[in-house]
């Protein structure tokens, strides 16, 4: 069942993403990073510690992947996603007390500029890990 968050955005649920073997992966690669670190370091330092994880896993990765973007074919910026995991996956990294409404925005903004339908917010700076999946927003809505 989908729900509305209160910015009006469509939270998808975790039995409508794909890739679940995969996500289910990173997620467990993640709690182990956690469980290992525990919270109150840099988003830089668990990126760098999942990657290590994700290559003990043999788990595919481009770490800050950059991503040109265009407006009406000309060049207007570029993206920089924390990770792309098997070409598939976005995985945004926060150490932040909450999770705001706009990592949820920039999560699908970067999976829509690399064309794909899933991704994962995780939170390493709560106690427990927080995880989020994110789901492509396919629906037209005028603003």
């Amino acid at each position: 069942m989908n729900s509305l968050s209160k910015s009006g955005t469509q939270e998808i649920r975790n039995q409508e993403l794909g890739h679940k073997d995969l996500s289910g992966q990173v997620i467990a690669a993640a709690i182990q990073v956690h469980q290992t670190l525990g919270p109150g370091f840099l988003e830089s330092i668990y990126e760098a510690a999942l990657c290590i994880e994700l290559d003990l896993r043999s788990i595919r990765y481009e770490r800050q992947k950059l991503v040109p973007l265009s407006y009406r074919g000309h060049p207007v910026g570029e993206h920089r996603l924390d990770l792309l995991v098997e070409g598939v996956l976005v995985v945004e990294l926060k150490a932040a007390k909450t999770l705001e409404d706009i990592f949820f925005a920039t999560t699908r903004s970067y999976m829509k500029a690399v064309g794909v339908e899933d991704g994962l917010i995780l939170n390493f700076a709560s106690m427990p890990l927080t995880i989020k999946r994110v789901g492509r927003e396919l629906r037209n809505t005028a603003s």
